[in-house]
């Protein structure tokens, strides 16, 4: 008997597995496994859902006006030229399906956001991935990498999971690299926490270029994870190809709601900032004294490197026994090492004691 059978890509592909949120036996957990926001939503935002609340049966706006009119004030961009969606994975998946499939090649770097390699495969792509030098995309090697049937090529920049970034001159070079009919999707979730005064998150290049991408969050700094709601900014022709494809209602009524008044909340973003940069350095300075390698980072987390796979798996036992969730890197190719988020004064003061005194015990 035939049995139904789904395109053999689709079997290629491993489930993506979020950061986890629950310890079984543990009464107090604090997660720092999803780079969620270190304080939670906007006031605002809260308010905004709890508002929208008795319109629940009621669709919403299908072409996201307010927020893409909220977001354009906010950045200084042309709303004509955002799209909406889901989170931005969202955006990202569209663009794949749209601009790749059967027969077509993905490039990105090695330790690049696994969504890319996850949605590439469910669109039938080849996957290329190029290996980084010291954990950061390597321009040269991406441009080499791209071959006649490259479609598309994916940086996060910062990165996640490694929290390196590309100096500007070093996308600028990408982007010039790459053939006209190549798109560049410039992931930028972590923009909000760059602190390099040459950095952009890719509005300059999508307005220069007629084949540059740019995605954004409201997962991150905006504290709206479990909202789900991201954008994308592009050329007018490429809009038009995700308004195209995109479901009728991907965004949902509380989350544009919710997405609008973060945008509005009062000194969220440099309160998150000063946080951020403050809290970073001293988790970065506490890892180190404690003997771990910890990569430079220029998100809202630092991956800590153990040197051993073994090492870092029994790290992770030792912060779950404490009630500390953080986020193994097997998956990303990098077993050695833990990613950890940027979580408040507290939560960042008990993760630094929980792996000083894993270190110390080693050395006893």
């Amino acid at each position: 008997m035939a049995m139904l059978a789904p395109r053999p890509s689709i079997l290629s592909v491993e489930p993506y597995v979020g950061g986890e949120s629950k310890l079984p036996g543990v009464n107090r957990i604090i997660k720092l496994s999803s780079n969620e926001g270190a304080f939670g939503p906007p006031p605002g935002a809260v308010a905004a859902i709890q508002r929208i609340a008795t319109e629940a049966h009621r669709y919403p706006d299908g072409s996201s006006k307010a927020l893409r009119e909220a977001i354009g004030a906010r950045f200084g961009l042309d709303p004509q030229r955002i799209v909406c969606g889901n989170g931005s994975d969202e955006i990202l998946a569209l663009l794949i399906l749209a601009y790749g499939g059967e027969g077509t090649e993905i490039v990105m770097s090695a330790h690049g956001f696994l969504m890319y390699d996850i949605t590439g495969r469910w669109a039938g792509c080849r996957i290329i991935k190029v290996p980084e030098r010291d954990l950061t995309a390597d321009v040269d090697g991406l441009i080499a990498a791209c071959g006649p049937r490259t479609k598309l090529v994916f940086l996060a920049n910062p990165n996640n999971p490694t929290g390196s970034i590309l100096p500007q001159a070093e996308v600028d070079r990408l982007r010039a690299g790459l053939r006209s009919d190549i798109m560049l999707v410039l992931d930028s979730a972590y923009a909000e926490y760059v602190d390099r005064p040459d950095y952009d998150a890719g509005a300059r290049l999508v307005d220069a270029t007629g084949n540059t991408v740019m995605t954004r969050t409201f997962s991150k700094i905006f504290g709206l994870g479990g909202m789900r709601v991201g954008w994308g900014y592009a050329p007018a022709e490429v809009v038009d190809v995700l308004n195209r494809v995109r479901g009728p209602f991907n965004v949902n009524a509380a989350a544009m709601e919710a997405a609008v008044a973060a945008l509005a909340e009062p000194g969220w973003v440099e309160k998150n900032v000063a946080h951020n940069a403050e809290w970073r350095l001293k988790v970065t300075e506490a890892l180190t004294a404690a003997g771990i390698k910890v990569w430079p980072s220029q998100g809202n987390f630092v991956l800590a490197d153990f040197g051993t796979a073994d090492r870092a798996r029994a790290a992770d036992a030792h912060l779950k026994s404490r009630g500390l969730i953080v986020r193994m890197m097997g998956a990303y190719g990098l077993p050695s090492c833990l990613r950890i988020t940027i979580g408040t004064a507290e939560e960042n003061g008990l993760l630094t004691e929980a792996l000083g005194a894993f270190m110390a015990g080693l050395r006893d």
